[in-house]
């Protein structure tokens, strides 16, 4: 699953969520300086905000077509698994990953953060959750259920933030068990975006879910969904929060 986000590259950096404005600043606020290793970099969406905010940027993604589609935007990324990425002797001030350290070994990954940053500087991985409206939860959970009932992921089902809750946790112990960081602190960031029907169908296909889904599934799901979208107007407020889990590398790991 972790590899099939770059099936359609182009979509992915079309319809999926940036990130809000204060989250960026914050991360770049804390760092020591300029430099920024971005983690499962993917299209880019999270390294074009940080260089917009004046930073330096490498990413580092295990998928080559994510990485071909970053390039061709300026960025410079490396293929490779984080945990087996080769720094070359590089060192960064803050290592930033989006939407990605579910995939990575929490440990390893943490250890691997520390080998790479100055003294003083962050580890920083963040996440944007779909909080939706208690009416579009249901009638989107209905759907799924619908067509669906035997999936083993049923988004809607319960509150996206405390699906969360254990991705945070294992990244916060992952962090701890390293010994090379200051305790690790959680800042949350609200915000909301207004989705057309056609906005949000466009960006369903580029879920980790939807890889299991066969194509038939797919569309009566997309259809389903689009009704809801349709019967409140054809247009919908998503309410996000996006959760940061940061810590200041304090010594070698």
């Amino acid at each position: 699953m972790a590899e099939s986000f770059g099936a359609d590259p182009e979509r992915y950096d079309r319809a999926r969520p940036r990130y809000p404005d204060a989250m960026v600043d914050a991360i770049v606020g804390a760092s020591p300086g300029p430099d920024v290793l971005d983690v499962g970099v993917g299209t880019g969406i999270a390294a074009r905000q940080f260089q917009a905010a004046g930073c330096s940027v490498l990413g580092v993604d295990v998928d080559a077509r994510m990485a071909g589609f970053a390039r061709r935007s300026g960025l410079e990324v490396e293929v490779a698994a984080f945990e087996a990425w080769e720094p070359a002797g590089r060192s960064f001030d803050t290592v930033a990953s989006g939407q990605t350290w579910h995939w990575v070994d929490p440990t390893a990954g943490a250890a691997k953060a520390a080998q790479v940053l100055r003294p003083g500087g962050r580890l920083a991985v963040f996440w944007n959750v779909f909080e939706p409206s208690p009416e579009i939860a249901e009638a989107f959970s209905a759907v799924y259920h619908r067509v669906v009932p035997e999936a083993p992921l049923k988004p809607w089902t319960t509150s996206p933030l405390d699906a969360y809750s254990r991705v945070l946790t294992r990244t916060a112990d992952g962090i701890r068990r390293v010994g090379a960081f200051g305790d690790p602190q959680r800042q949350q960031f609200g915000w909301e975006r207004v989705y057309t029907r056609d906005e949000w169908l466009d960006q369903m296909p580029t879920g980790g879910d939807a890889v299991q889904y066969p194509p038939g599934k797919l569309a009566e799901l997309l259809a389903g969904v689009g009704a809801v979208i349709d019967a409140t107007g054809g247009r919908f407020t998503m309410r996000y929060t996006t959760v940061v889990v940061t810590a200041a590398h304090t010594a070698a790991a």
